[in-house]
């Protein structure tokens, strides 16, 4: 159930809220209709790879809440989005090749977008407990 959270909340993000904005980030709203529609096609393999790395986050995400029974399944969600994933995301934007304008931008749409994921997730977690 936290995995397929994970990756809703992740579709959601990355599509309806932000992805007139992520594209734009990207220079996608730049290619011509054609090239977009064989960009997206290639996507489904790197989108299984993500369900599978969001099932990877979601058992790490669960184990941590077992070990730490004593803290809000939200708690540690928080604790870990902080010390882990904001820290990663941020240098790979930095050193990503992401165009300086951009920079800050990309780094509030993935960190808030991994912590509502994560949120998402603890509570699917605490619900199937």
């Amino acid at each position: 159930a936290a995995t397929v959270a994970l990756f809703v909340v992740g579709a959601v993000w990355y599509m309806p809220v932000f992805g007139t904005l992520w594209g734009k980030i990207h220079d996608f709203d730049k290619r011509t209709k054609a090239e977009q529609a064989v960009m997206q096609k290639s996507m489904m393999p790197w989108l299984i790879v993500q369900f599978l790395l969001g099932g990877v986050t979601a058992y790490f995400l669960a184990f941590f809440i077992s070990l730490l029974p004593e803290q809000s399944v939200y708690s540690v969600a928080f604790w870990l989005w902080l010390g882990f994933n904001v820290p990663t995301q941020v240098s790979a934007v930095v050193f990503g090749g992401t165009a300086p304008k951009w920079m800050l931008t990309k780094i509030a749409i993935m960190t808030s977008g991994s912590l509502v994921g994560l949120l998402v997730a603890a509570w699917a977690v605490q619900i199937m407990g």
